[in-house]
């Protein structure tokens, strides 16, 4: 199959228990990859990875470096096993740290040091059990906008932070708002609505404090532009320089994914398909709402490595 595709980068969310055990078994870019990102930050992400507790892999400070040592090692093997290579790239949320990670924009140890920082500070922007996260299934993009605008008032504030899929929607904001926001979107007729475990309102307006602290973070790191090219979230686009990329990578804390969009992106840009690079397959089944005339696959275990190569050499 001679046809271009992107590659795409899972975020929060993918991580489980157990998670890249298959492939390490007989990869060894895995532990490597974590045993550098855990050097990195000083935490034995492997061990938690594997042994748990969810609840501490939950925490978001541990997710984003977890995630990123299991794309990237997912990407190494990638590397390793066929010469195809992306024609662009993108993540979803913090996937957008990974894809850059992958594409040499920064070092693996940055990335990590990135990504841990990211997650404290995201964790730290609002008091434990003040802010919340909902997805919301069947509503129309702007019914729902505009029920997150009569819902929210200062200090009950709920935005739509993630449009995953036509008729998907994650909002985030206040815990009480996105409570009040789950109610009305169901009484307008939504098919479901329903709170997610993540205690941090990502994407919200309530992180423009944490993304400042975080352009801090930025300034420490170098940066070189992706080879492929990244359309990231906040801006749809692949930055021009180093301090367009780095703006973008702020802005997103407080921005919305436009998935969707971010997808319609790529296939403009010439792909016909789409390669998730990473834990489970969220992606990949966004993908097939969003459009059905892409191909999409993921790469997580063997078998789906196997296929993944066998499609897209075929």
């Amino acid at each position: 199959m001679n046809m271009q595709f992107a590659f795409v980068f899972p975020g929060q969310g993918s991580q489980s228990v157990g998670m890249v055990k298959n492939l390490a078994e007989s990869f060894p870019q895995v532990k490597a990859t974590y045993q550098e990102v855990s050097d990195a930050i000083g935490v034995d992400l492997w061990k938690m990875v594997q042994a748990g507790p969810a609840e501490e892999l939950n925490k978001t400070h541990n997710t984003q470096p977890a995630m990123l040592a299991a794309s990237y090692s997912i990407w190494k093997i990638w590397q390793a096993s066929t010469a195809r290579r992306a024609s662009v790239m993108a993540g979803h949320s913090f996937g957008e740290v990974s894809a850059l990670a992958c594409a040499q924009a920064m070092s693996l140890s940055d990335a990590a040091i990135l990504a841990r920082k990211r997650g404290q500070l995201m964790q730290n922007a609002v008091p434990l059990g003040s802010g919340a996260m909902a997805a919301v299934l069947g509503l129309a993009d702007a019914d729902l906008d505009a029920l997150c605008r009569l819902t929210s008032r200062q200090d009950h504030v709920v935005e739509a932070v993630n449009y995953n899929a036509p008729g998907q929607v994650v909002v985030a904001g206040h815990t009480q708002a996105v409570e009040a926001l789950i109610a009305a979107a169901k009484a307008k007729g939504a098919r479901r609505a329903f709170r997610l475990p993540v205690s941090v309102p990502a994407h919200s307006s309530l992180m423009r404090a944490a993304a400042e602290k975080f352009s801090q973070v930025l300034q420490r790191i170098t940066f070189q532009l992706p080879e492929p090219a990244i359309f990231q979230n906040a801006t749809l686009q692949s930055a021009a320089d180093t301090q367009a990329l780095m703006a973008g990578l702020q802005a997103q804390l407080y921005s919305p994914v436009r998935w969707a969009h971010t997808v319609g992106m790529i296939k403009s840009s010439g792909a016909a398909g789409l390669l998730e690079l990473g834990p489970g397959k969220v992606l990949t089944g966004l993908h097939k709402r969003i459009d059905k005339m892409l191909t999409s696959l993921c790469v997580c275990d063997h078998s789906s490595l196997e296929n993944a190569i066998t499609t897209i050499e075929g």
